[in-house]
This record gives C-alpha cells, sequence and structure tokens, in this order.
C-alpha cells in the first residue's frame, strides 16, 4: 500500500479465525456467521460486501464487542478481543464503530461532539481537545462549522463530524457500517474523496461494509464479497489500483474491470438472498 502523508500503520491487526455465530441456540439455531475467515492488516481498508441480512453487521459488532461469537476467535494485533472462552470482546477505544443513522448529540456544537470522548475518558484537557478538534475538523474540510449544531449543517457534514469524532479518540480500527447509505450520489461522491484524505492522514484500519461495490473497488485495498446467510467471504478482491485515489479511476480499464470481475459473484448472492426471502415470505 503506497498511501501518502501518514507512516505505516503498526496497529490495528484483525484476524477472524474460524468464527461461527448461531443466534438462539437453543431454539431456532439462526446461523448468521459460518466458519468465517479473514485477515486484515493494519492500516487496511477492507471493504464488506454482501447481501442485506447476510451477517455482515454481526461480524462488525462481535470486532466491536457488542455481540459474542459461538466458537472460532477474533484477534486484534495478536491479542484475543473473543473466543469460544471468551464469547465477547470487552468494547473500547480502540475500536470505534460509526453508525449507518449517525450518532451525534444534537444538542452540543459540532466541536463538542468531536471533543466528547477524549474529554470524558480524561485523555485530554478541553483546551487541548478543542486544540486538536479545530485542527482535524479543518484537516476534514468541517472548518468554519465547530460551532454550529448538527441539524444546521448538511448529512454529509455530520458525517464527516462523526468520523472525526471517532478519530479523535485515536483507535487502532474504525467500523464503518454503511455510512453513506443514505446520501444522494453527488454527496457520496465527496464523502468518498473526504474519507480517503483523513484516511491518509490517520491510516487506521477500516473495516467498511457497505452494498455498493464501485464504492467497495474505488475506496478499498481488498474486497471480502460474502456469501448470504450464513456469512463467510465467497471471494477476497484485492483492488491493485494505487493509492492515492481520486475520482478519476472511475472511468479507468481497470476499475471497469474490477466491477466485471466481482459483479457476478456479488449478483449471485444477491440472487440467493432475494429466493431464500421469497421463500420465507
Amino acid at each position: 500500500m503506497n498511501d501518502v502523508h501518514a507512516a505505516p500503520a503498526t496497529r490495528g491487526k484483525i484476524l477472524i479465525d474460524d468464527v461461527v455465530k448461531v443466534y438462539d441456540p437453543g431454539g431456532a439455531a439462526v446461523m448468521a456467521v459460518d466458519h468465517c475467515n479473514l485477515e486484515i492488516e493494519a492500516g487496511e481498508i477492507c471493504m464488506i460486501v454482501g447481501p442485506s441480512g447476510c451477517g455482515k453487521t454481526t461480524l462488525l459488532n462481535a470486532i466491536a464487542g457488542f455481540h459474542d461469537i459461538t466458537s472460532g476467535r477474533i484477534l486484534m494485533d495478536g491479542e484475543t478481543l473473543c473466543s469460544a472462552e471468551k464469547p465477547k470482546a470487552a468494547p473500547g477505544p480502540d475500536r470505534i464503530v460509526v453508525f449507518q443513522n449517525g450518532a451525534l448529540f444534537p444538542w452540543r456544537t459540532n466541536l463538542e461532539n468531536v471533543i466528547f470522548g477524549p474529554v470524558m475518558q480524561g485523555k485530554l484537557t478541553v483546551a487541548d481537545a478543542r486544540d486538536k478538534g479545530r485542527a482535524m475538523m479543518a484537516d476534514a474540510g468541517l472548518a468554519g462549522v465547530e460551532h454550529n449544531f448538527p441539524g444546521e449543517v448538511s448529512s454529509g457534514m455530520r458525517r464527516r463530524v462523526e468520523i472525526v469524532r471517532a478519530l479523535m479518540n485515536e483507535p487502532n480500527v474504525l467500523l464503518l457500517d454503511e455510512p453513506y447509505r443514505a446520501l444522494d450520489s453527488l454527496t457520496k461522491s465527496v464523502m468518498h474523496e473526504s474519507l480517503l484524505e483523513i484516511y491518509y492522514k490517520n491510516r487506521v484500519t477500516i473495516f467498511f461494509i457497505t452494498h455498493d461495490l464501485e464504492e467497495a473497488i474505488f475506496l478499498g485495498h481488498r474486497v471480502a464479497i460474502m456469501t448470504t446467510r450464513p456469512c463467510r467471504p465467497k471471494k477476497v478482491l484485492t483492488v491493485d489500483i494505487p493509492h492515492p485515489r481520486d475520482y478519476g479511476v472511475l472511468t479507468s480499464k481497470r476499475f471497469r474491470e474490477l466491477i466485471e470481475e466481482t459483479s457476478e459473484a456479488v449478483h449471485e448472492e444477491a440472487r440467493k438472498a432475494f429466493d431464500a426471502g421469497e421463500k420465507e415470505g
């Protein structure tokens, strides 16, 4: 990965090793994740693509410490987060989630939202947090909206505020669950380039769930296409387009080749999910 601005990441390597997740094991026994194996390098943007309900978010929640696992193990930087002996990881600031629906405090200004975590945890004084927060917001193109409330800025700006707020905690891993799903295509394109600019300065590991194959290939170092439930990798694609990237990449021959190379696998799993839904309905 020949990225710019920041030194190579040394923290945030994730190993998902033979993970199984069964909901309601004593009753319906719904298998959400089936012997899933995936290794994500420190500082990698790994895009997770798959049908709705396939188990992608279950996997993210297991890494974050929101859900337990049934068997297997998840490690970060060689240390066990969860396993059969310790089914649920302890949540921590080393793994921060940015949710699809947003989680900013509407009664706090954007800057107050950004500095909330490190101030509450006692990592920074209010003055130091404000200085750091203003600098990070400026880097993310948010200068001038520090004292606005979330409801006073665009949806795209709110997404950037949330990502800056997450990075203020200096996590090893940023967990993004379809953060741009509700945005229009023009705003989404700006947000993609903004995320990459933020990433180039911070080099955090990113685990990013999406339904959008173009989004996955544009942003990711690798794309893991997951099967319909139960979830496991069907195909893992290395995106051999150099970073830094901008939207000119979308018209390149190699980008279109990668779309073609993966679209059949994505469509096949989407069809399976649709057929399963039809039968269940």
